[in-house]
């Protein structure tokens, strides 16, 4: 039995770290203007999409899996969007694990850039506005950089979220190598089939990764720490 990892390990971590990074950017595309509407609405909706938003954190993987399965199934009604657009179904594919990694991981970024956002306060954008900013100018050059220590919180937690993900990708992703097989369920084929010295290469690298990413974290912004 090999105990160093072989191609098959390498290639988990390198989708993995694919994932996440695609999954990030993504988030950061999608959280920034949920986080800011979150912020400054006085809508009655608000508590409502907060805890959509968050409802990942408290539910279980598998539950979520479950349902986005059906979702993006043959008869949900995403499956049959896609379908219809001629991109096929998402399920066992990479971009079926975009989705739900997306999905899985938005309160850990969302949460974040909206605290930041909602610290600032009105009067810096009080301030843009009577030098004539324009909203989009006063977002670039006042809130992207008061709210900076978010938006990092927000990027580490994501990827660092998305790269320990298991129950939502094995039940979207399944276990196909190359393709959907991501280090956490390389894990799990390793203790499942006893190969234990293999599956330590990989869980201690989970392991030291997770604590240098916190490490990192609370390093670059002390805030994160006190929160």
């Amino acid at each position: 039995m090999p105990l160093f990892p072989d191609s098959q390990d390498w290639l988990a971590i390198w989708l993995t770290l694919k994932l996440a990074t695609t999954v990030t950017l993504l988030l950061l595309l999608v959280s920034t203007p949920l986080a800011w509407w979150l912020a400054n609405t006085q809508s009655r909706a608000r508590n409502v999409v907060s805890a959509l938003v968050a409802m990942p954190i408290v539910l279980p993987p598998t539950v979520i899996g479950f349902y986005l399965l059906l979702l993006m199934g043959p008869e949900g009604a995403v499956g049959r969007l896609t379908q219809a657009l001629g991109i096929g179904l998402l399920p066992f594919t990479f971009a079926g694990l975009v989705v739900a990694s997306t999905i899985y991981s938005l309160p850990f970024v969302v949460q974040p850039i909206q605290n930041a956002i909602e610290a600032i306060g009105p009067r810096p954008l009080e301030v843009a506005a009577t030098l004539r900013a324009s909203p989009w100018d006063a977002f670039w050059s006042v809130v992207v950089p008061f709210a900076r220590p978010g938006f990092l919180t927000g990027a580490v937690l994501g990827f660092a979220h998305t790269v320990g993900e298991f129950g939502v990708v094995l039940m979207i992703g399944g276990n196909i190598p190359g393709s959907t097989r991501v280090v956490s369920v390389q894990i799990f084929d390793h203790v499942e089939a006893l190969e234990y010295a293999r599956a330590h290469w990989l869980a201690g690298g989970m392991v030291l990764f997770s604590f240098l990413v916190l490490l990192a974290l609370y390093t670059l912004n002390p805030q994160a720490r006190r929160k």
